[in-house]
């Protein structure tokens, strides 16, 4: 049986837009196995709401890095997004399934659990991400144009991304440091932006940021 727990509320929201429909972000662990401690990524959204960038700039950059002693598993058979993950694969190489990669909505190339999969990206190097390195950039994004169905919120929440940590320990904290900034629309279709959530340990960090404790929940595998 796979193991599944949340990584509650993480409340790394920095710079929120007043009336933000964005209402936290979680981490969820759906394998443990060779390749390592595999967590998704979800955004939680008010209901109506939806994702159309997740990004990098100049005043807040993206950062996905596992930490010391730790790499991202990456498959020679998939890709940095989800547009290069064939979930048809799976049964002839099953470690292709725990890839590391990002995305939003959207979880394979096949577009499930939506129709399609309209994922882009510009301004990203992806060389260190698929040599089991840093995601890191401050000119860069991944997004899908608002005509898109996977950015629209499902039963509350967008996926984001999967990383599997080689080295992991199973505690989130101790496995990678995550900042990243999101752009969206609410119900009403008003832009909003979401800036430097993330968690990124340092001393004393825990009960600046008050994070929520780990959670059990069980997840319906996609």
């Amino acid at each position: 049986m796979k193991s599944m727990a949340t990584i509650g509320s993480i409340a790394l929201i920095c710079g929120i837009a007043q009336a933000s429909p964005f209402l936290g972000a979680t981490l969820e662990v759906v394998n443990i196995g060779d390749q390592g401690t595999t967590y998704r990524l979800f955004a939680q959204l008010e209901a109506g709401a939806r994702i159309d960038a997740v990004y990098g700039n100049s005043q807040s950059e993206l950062r996905f890095s596992p930490r010391e002693g730790r790499s991202f598993y990456q498959n020679a058979n998939g890709g940095p997004t989800s547009k290069e993950i064939n979930s048809n694969f799976f049964p002839f190489v099953p470690s292709m399934e725990w890839d590391s990669y990002v995305s939003i909505g959207a979880y394979y190339q096949n577009g499930a659990p939506f129709g399609e999969n309209n994922l882009n990206n510009i301004g990203i190097n992806w060389a260190s991400f698929e040599g089991g390195g840093d995601l890191v950039t401050d000119n860069g994004s991944w997004f899908v144009t608002p005509d898109d169905a996977q950015g629209n919120e499902l039963n509350g929440e967008v996926f984001l991304g999967q990383f599997t940590i080689q080295g992991s320990n199973g505690d989130f904290y101790d496995d990678m440091d995550i900042q990243f900034n999101i752009q969206g629309k609410d119900a009403d279709g008003a832009t909003w932006n979401a800036l430097g959530v993330g968690w990124i340990p340092s001393p004393g960090a825990l009960a600046v940021l008050g994070l929520a404790g780990v959670a059990g929940r069980r997840r319906t595998r996609h």
